[in-house]
């Protein structure tokens, strides 16, 4: 590899990448099984190697070996002096791996509040109605100082969103029950699919992306995927939010010699798959202005039908592998992918894609200029890092090896929404038990009232009946007596 481009294969000359137009993204596209995982694998070995950081989804485990020197097999060497590949050796990957469940790799997490309204409406499927609510819960957190960390953040604050639907109903509109119960039950089904890991603290510091070795290399960071791939709601946003991160992180960079970094998307049908308009208009735009960041994103995809053609148009440099034409959508496919390159008149580029062998590809990227280079069937080079998966305890030594390592893998619950809201909660109960107690005590004060003043007049009375017939009797004993008496028959009246 020269110190300006990338050793893609060789077709009747060499085909190289080259590292100033890398950040003009690509397309790496194939069916099962034509070497699209090689392909991303030695694109990402001579990026870690001019110094770029590289992030991949590794779907199927078998893109995890690149963190291993590879093995001297004969298909291997064979290949590397078919195509002149004179200097061709085995080295590993400086790798760093990271899991969203945290049980292959580095746990990667963000907070509901990082995440926002639109892209988590995306993860759970609501309707525009409880989008909208969604929207005033994040409204309401905003104003009120919640932070919003995890989904249990979320649910307290929609559950005291439900019960102030009354106040808030003339300042954000009419918030129904219903509609809160419909999110809560879909933040459920979020939570089974693994989003209690994904969503909390600490959050990952997307410049850990982009971290160098001391002798210069980039770190290829490698998602374990084969799992977070059975909720594609859930891998499809996470690949989304990590872009829009990327944008709002880095700042402008405009050409640089090479990109600050590079992503390759594997099953990138997911991205697109159902997309709401909104959020379609938002992949694309991102798509077309993180290019001036530096960044270079590539998608690994089965079919160029599977990408929009407003982000086809963004993809610049080209590994096209073989793909089938059985179907009226494959031949269609077919047809696409041709008609994207610049053709060769030395080959009918419709006829060739469905002729390509294992490890070949059509190959056109853009020149020093960002001119589309002609077409070339290319034979792909071989890596220089193992083929296949890795074991389990070689995997966890390079976790253990890594410069994040103790970084992440201990959760945080600092004071958040849900916190603050059973405070408040607590709070209004306290309240309620106070103005309860105080009726309470207001109503036996006038009982006690009613019988203080019953018992004074009976006081009196008996005072002023003992005083009068003392006086009749006209002697103390007299007086002692008709007390005793009149004691008695009132005793008896308050009796009856």
């Amino acid at each position: 590899m020269s110190d300006t481009s990338i050793f893609i294969g060789k077709s009747t000359k060499r085909e190289e990448l080259f590292l100033g137009m890398a950040n003009r993204h690509g397309l790496v596209t194939g069916a099962t099984g034509t070497g699209k995982t090689v392909t991303l694998q030695i694109m990402a070995e001579g990026f870690t190697n001019a110094g770029v950081p590289v992030f991949a989804a590794d779907v199927k485990g078998d893109l995890s070996g690149i963190c291993m020197e590879g093995e001297p097999k004969d298909f291997l060497i064979e290949r590397a002096k078919t195509i002149g590949f004179d200097d061709y050796g085995f080295e590993a990957t400086p790798t760093i791996f990271w899991d969203v469940f945290g049980e292959q790799g580095h746990p990667i997490r963000t907070t509901i509040t990082e995440m926002g309204p639109l892209m988590l409406s995306r993860l759970m499927g609501l309707s525009d109605a409880q989008e909208g609510a969604l929207n005033i819960a994040f409204k309401i957190a905003d104003q009120e100082g919640l932070a919003l960390l995890d989904l249990k953040d979320l649910r307290a604050l929609l559950m005291d969103l439900g019960e102030r639907g009354r106040e808030l109903m003339t300042e954000y509109g009419n918030v129904t029950a219903p509609t809160i119960g419909a999110i809560q039950r879909r933040l459920v089904v979020l939570e089974e699919q693994g989003g209690d890991k994904f969503f909390g603290e600490p959050a990952l510091d997307i410049k850990d992306f982009m971290r160098t070795t001391v002798n210069g290399k980039g770190y290829m960071n490698v998602l374990a995927a084969d799992k977070l791939i059975n909720s594609p709601q859930l891998y499809a946003t996470f690949l989304l939010w990590m872009m829009s991160e990327l944008f709002e992180t880095m700042p402008e960079a405009g050409d640089p010699e090479k990109p600050k970094m590079v992503f390759f998307f594997d099953e990138a049908h997911l991205l697109f798959d159902e997309a709401p308009p909104g959020l379609l208009q938002k992949i694309e735009q991102t798509v077309k202005l993180i290019r001036s960041k530096g960044v270079g994103i590539y998608f690994v995809t089965q079919n160029p039908l599977d990408i929009p053609e407003s982000v086809l148009a963004q993809m610049g440099n080209r590994v096209q592998h073989a793909l089938r034409a059985y179907t009226p959508r494959e031949q269609k496919a077919v047809q696409t992918a041709a008609s994207t390159f610049r053709p060769n008149p030395a080959f009918k580029t419709e006829e060739v894609i469905t002729q390509l062998g294992k490890g070949e590809a059509l190959v056109s990227v853009l020149d020093p200029k960002g001119v589309p280079t002609m077409v070339e069937r290319t034979m792909v080079r071989p890596p220089s890092s193992r083929l296949g998966t890795i074991t389990p305890e070689e995997r966890q030594k390079i976790v253990r090896n890594s410069p994040v390592y103790g970084s992440y893998e201990q959760t945080e619950d600092r004071e958040s929404a849900y916190e603050l809201l059973q405070k408040k909660v607590a709070a209004r109960e306290a309240a309620k038990q106070e103005a309860i107690a105080q009726k309470e005590a207001e109503k036996q004060a006038k009982i006690d009232a009613k019988e203080a003043a019953k018992e004074t007049m009976t006081d009196r009375i008996m005072k002023n009946v003992a005083s009068s017939v003392g006086r009749q009797l006209g002697s103390s004993v007299g007086r002692s007596i008709s007390s005793a008496i009149v004691r008695g028959i009132l005793g008896g009246f308050t009796r009856r």
